[in-house]
C-alpha cells in the first residue's frame, strides 16, 4: 500500500527568530553573559521560560536516547504539554530534528502550518506550554538530551494526536 502525503516540508536552520513563536532557543552566547566561577565561565541567565500551570506537577529531569532516522521522515502524530514546557538539551548529538506547529482553532495541531528546524550540537529547544511538536529526531547518529518538564503521572502530562492517513506532511532537509 503507498503512503499518501499531503504536502512536503523543507526543514530550515534552527534560529532564535524563526523559533520563537514555538518556544526558546536554549545556547550559550545567544545574550550577553556574565563572568563566574572565578572567571573561569561565562554564566547566561533567563535562557528559556520555563513553564508549569500545576501544583501538583513536579519539575522532571530525564535523559532521552535517540536512535537516528532516515530522511525524508514522515510525521504521523504531534504531541503538546497542555501544563508545562519542555526542554530538550543534547549532552550528545550531531543534527537532529524538530517539528512544530502551533494550535488550530478547535484545539488540536494546525498541521498546514507545521514547521521544521534543523538543530545543531549546542542547541537546546524549550518548547512553551501548549505548543504542539513531533518526538525529537536524531539525524546523523545516536543522541542523547536531557529534557525538563513538569510532571505529575497524568494524562495531561502528555497528549498526543494521531494522523489521519491523508494528513501525513513529509520532511526533507536541505543541506
Amino acid at each position: 500500500m503507498s503512503e499518501h502525503v499531503s504536502r512536503v516540508i523543507v526543514a530550515r536552520r534552527l534560529s532564535p527568530e524563526g523559533f520563537a513563536p514555538f518556544g526558546d532557543v536554549v545556547s550559550a552566547g545567544l545574550a550577553p553573559g556574565a563572568l563566574a566561577n572565578q572567571g573561569t565561565a561565562v554564566r547566561f541567565d533567563w535562557s528559556a521560560r520555563l513553564e508549569n500551570a500545576r501544583d501538583s506537577a513536579k519539575p522532571n529531569l530525564a535523559v532521552f536516547r535517540s536512535v537516528p532516522q532516515g530522511l525524508p521522515f514522515t510525521v504521523k502524530l504531534l504531541e503538546h504539554h497542555p501544563y508545562s514546557s519542555q526542554a530538550f538539551l543534547p549532552m550528545r548529538c550531531e543534527r537532529y530534528l524538530v517539528c512544530v506547529a502551533p494550535s488550530a482553532p478547535e484545539g488540536g495541531p494546525d498541521v498546514e502550518k507545521l514547521e521544521a528546524f534543523v538543530c545543531g550540537p549546542g542547541e537546546g529547544v524549550n518548547y512553551h506550554r501548549g505548543v504542539w511538536h513531533h518526538p525529537i529526531i536524531a539525524l546523523d547518529a545516536p543522541a542523547e538530551f536531557a529534557m525538563l518538564a513538569w510532571e505529575d503521572g497524568s494524562e495531561g502530562d502528555c497528549v498526543v494526536r494521531q494522523f489521519a492517513e491523508p494528513s501525513r506532511v513529509r520532511v526533507q532537509v536541505d543541506d
